[in-house]
């Protein structure tokens, strides 16, 4: 099982567990002063996709975390993670840096979390890496990373079970981007209700031709 909560712009807690002997902990970019509170998240591991101030604050985290910040394969209390090079644009097209992409599988799931992404769309050999995704976690907010209509191009390419848009306009947050609704539009989906956190089984994930968008409030 898998717990997802999200605590704004593309900072999330992941807690899986298979309800008997195994659990662990993810947390993935805790963001510094932006604007937004960040809760009081403790970590197994923990990962970072870019060196920015709103997504590399380690030290808000608690425990003692196994941290990952780059590419590469990791295997950390019975979960994978793969980290996926990638490009950080603005939108004028000006490198700002290298962005990882980061897929999480465990408990027969597999999550995608996009970071800080600024490619209009994916290469054949980061699609190759990515691979299969059961929960696809995505910026829609465009400004510092993708907008609506990239997002909705790059979910067309990995065509998973869920989408869950991140890194949009919130109350309080110091960054102009565009809100969900934008993205939503996009996607023909207008009725969505915010949920606190979503939970789900391998075998509770909805079928690849029904693809569900969730959206979670911080």
């Amino acid at each position: 099982m898998a717990k997802i909560t999200w605590a704004g712009q593309a900072c999330f807690h992941i807690s899986l567990s298979n309800g008997k002997d195994h659990s662990a902990n993810v947390v993935i970019d805790p963001f510094g002063d932006i604007g937004l509170k960040i809760p009081n998240f403790e970590a197994d591991i923990l990962l970072v996709s870019h060196g920015h101030e709103d997504h590399n604050n380690v030290k808000a985290v608690k425990g003692s975390p196994f941290l990952i910040n780059g590419p590469g394969e990791y295997e950390v209390r019975g979960v994978f993670v793969m980290g996926i090079p990638s490009f950080h644009d603005d939108k004028d097209g000006k490198e700002r840096g290298i962005n990882t992409i980061y897929t999480i599988e465990a408990e027969d799931m597999r999550i995608c979390h996009l970071g800080d992404l600024g490619q209009k769309e994916l290469t054949d050999e980061q699609l190759e890496k990515i691979g299969h995704v059961d929960i696809l976690i995505t910026p829609v907010g465009g400004e510092y990373t993708i907008s609506a209509s990239e997002a909705a191009k790059i979910i067309g390419q990995i065509e998973p079970k869920i989408v869950i848009p991140m890194h949009y306009e919130l109350p309080k947050l110091k960054f102009k981007l565009d809100g969900v609704d934008k993205f939503l539009k996009v996607m023909g989906k207008n009725s969505v209700v915010p949920q606190d956190k979503l939970t789900i089984k391998a075998s509770a994930l909805p079928k690849e031709s029904e693809m569900e968008i969730v959206v979670l409030q911080p």
